[in-house]
């Protein structure tokens, strides 16, 4: 295991670096705007040996109230190519789970290409695009992959005659600096210095942070939340229910449905669970409509549940009219006021959805005159 020094000290830095969700790059906090910040935030720093030769630092940022916030790495690496190494200094900062955010130039450094040519803007965009995707074309390709065929020298521009490597990542780099985002997607994507995050941060888990995980905008936090407070038969940990549902109620449509998926039966009834749920419908976009039509199928539905199924059926596309009667269809006995409403929507003028009512109507043998009356009439057309 990598040998640790744990270092608390106020961040007194030299410049006051603030991590956003979008990623890019960001100037370096002016002296006047630091000085109006007030400074509360403590770093406590991990020694990582990555190998024989190579160790650095990784800081975990924490507030005045000792609750962790951000990783960041001060990255000084050389970039060297046939005769000469050039430094590359870069901030980088990742999330608690070591999920990469974005990138930051110290003051007063910059990067630079072949032949000490400045990145530009665009450059700088550029590199926060290549950075930003987990997926990249890096993750495949090795160091050699980037050499001159027949020499020892790193071809750094996509336009030398190295074969069909570079040629192919041509517009997934920069021409003049494919080893500089070669070597920084990989110390941003690193195995072991993700994994380091994730075991640091799991030694301050608790309910504040799991709560505070749920209720994120980062959505791997509210993932990494669930299957913490979510065990595998579905039961919610005491004390977090409110937080599902506000994920399952919530504009997310991947965590809401996830949240909804993970959850077993016992949380989805009841009356208050279940009106909670029929507001969170008719407020919610088609496709999580559709996930919470598709979870209760198996569900025992309170009576003003099936009443609201019914009451919906007739202003339904086919695909929720299948969903809703299917659900209905399952319950063991559909409530006398329930049936009533399904035997009204037998006057509808789809002839393929009346036909499906009856049939559902018929298998719970109503005994409402009513209902028997208006099957009647149905099936005598």
């Amino acid at each position: 295991m990598a040998k640790q020094t744990f270092i608390y000290i106020i961040a007194m830095l030299p410049f006051l670096y603030i991590p956003c969700v979008n990623g890019g790059m960001h100037e370096p906090v002016s002296i006047e705007k630091r000085l109006a910040v007030p400074i509360l935030d403590s770093i406590r720093a991990f020694s990582i040996r990555e190998n024989d030769t190579l160790t650095y630092t990784l800081k975990l940022v924490l507030d005045k109230k000792n609750r962790p916030k951000y990783f960041f790495r001060n990255i000084f690496t050389p970039v060297c190519y046939t005769n000469e190494c050039k430094p590359v200094h870069v901030n980088f900062y990742w999330d608690l789970l070591g999920n990469y955010v974005r990138y930051e130039m110290p003051a007063g450094k910059i990067l630079t290409k072949i032949d000490h040519d400045e990145f530009q803007k665009e450059d700088y965009d550029k590199l926060a695009d290549i950075l930003s995707r987990p997926n990249s074309i890096f993750a495949d390709l090795k160091m050699e992959d980037l050499m001159t065929k027949g020499t020892d020298s790193l071809a750094d521009n996509v336009d030398a005659k190295t074969g069909a490597t570079l040629k192919t990542i041509k517009n997934e780099v920069i021409d003049g600096a494919v080893y500089t985002c070669f070597t920084l997607w990989h110390i941003a994507y690193g195995k072991q210095v993700i994994r380091k995050m994730q075991e640091v941060t799991e030694s301050y888990v608790g309910n504040e942070m799991l709560h505070s995980f749920l209720a994120s905008n980062n959505y791997h936090y509210q993932y990494w939340a669930m299957d913490k407070v979510i065990d595998r038969s579905g039961l919610v940990m005491n004390g977090f229910e409110k937080d599902i549902d506000q994920i399952i109620s919530g504009k997310n449509l991947f965590t809401a449905r996830t949240a909804l998926l993970k959850v077993g039966n016992s949380f989805l009834v009841g009356a208050k669970k279940q009106n909670w749920l029929w507001a969170t419908y008719s407020a919610t976009s088609y496709p999580m409509q559709v996930a919470i039509l598709k979870r209760l199928e198996n569900v025992p539905l309170i009576d003003n549940m099936e009443k609201q199924l019914a009451a919906s059926i007739a202003g339904s596309n086919q695909e929720l009219f299948r969903l809703k009667l299917g659900i209905l269809a399952k319950q063991k006995q559909l409530s006398e006021q329930a049936q009533l409403i399904l035997a009204k929507n037998l006057e509808m003028e789809n002839e393929d959805f009346t036909a499906q009512i009856y049939q559902v109507l018929e298998h719970f043998q109503p005994k409402n005159i009513e209902v028997k009356d208006k099957m009647s009439r149905y099936k005598s057309k």
